[in-house]
This record gives structure tokens, sequence and C-alpha cells, in this order.
């Protein structure tokens, strides 16, 4: 009878969990190549990026990095909360680097979810 309610709070909080989305008009794999934009690849996905951001908010890390690729910068904040940075015009560690970097800021509670995008 125990293993019966292990399996079945198991596959309740599997249910539970949202899937990873997909982003339409966006070519997530050049994304990921496009290391701190330099390519200059995902400055033509921004619009796309703008109407579909609230896509990317309640998702995990793991389900933020499997979508968009590993950040290009990242920073711990206090009570365990972290960003994630993505450049999204090239940044000024990019040979053709502008004054102003465009980037995409994601923000992760405590617990690992997306909280807030910013697209700055």
């Amino acid at each position: 009878m125990r293993k019966f309610y292990t399996l079945f709070s198991l596959l309740l909080l599997m249910a539970c969990s949202k899937s990873t989305p997909q982003l339409e008009n966006m070519d997530t794999e050049l994304w990921k190549n496009d290391r701190n934009a330099c390519t200059g690849k995902r400055k033509d996905m921004i619009a796309s990026l703008k109407t579909q951001q609230d896509k990317l908010l309640a998702l995990k890390e793991t389900q933020i990095v499997a979508l968009l690729g590993r950040p290009d910068h990242n920073e711990l904040y206090e009570r365990n909360q972290k960003f994630y940075y993505y450049y999204i015009t090239p940044a000024p560690a990019c040979a053709n680097a502008d004054s102003t970097a465009l980037q995409l800021e994601i923000r992760f509670n405590a617990l690992g979810y997306s909280k807030e995008i910013y697209i700055k």
C-alpha cells in the first residue's frame, strides 16, 4: 500500500509540472549557437521573443537552459535568487560590440522558477 501512495504522489507531481513551451518564429538552436550575440543572429529574433516572453514565466531553470542554452552571464542574488542574462545585441566582449548591449534578463526565485522576464 505504501508503494501505491508513493507512486501516486510521484505521478501527481509530474502531472502538475509545466511542460517546456515551443517558441514560434524563433530558431532556438541558432540562439544557442550565438554566444554573447557576437554574430548578430539573436537580434533578428527580438520581435518574436517580445511577443512570447510570457511563455518563459514559471519555467524551471533546466527548462530555460534546454530552450535558450546556457546564459551568457549569470548572477547570484540574495535569498537564493538568480539572474540569467542573454545578450541580444553584441556583448562588450565581442569585436563588434555596441556601447549599450541589449539583454534578455530572467530572474529565478529561490525554488528555481522563472519569476520575471525583462528585455533591456
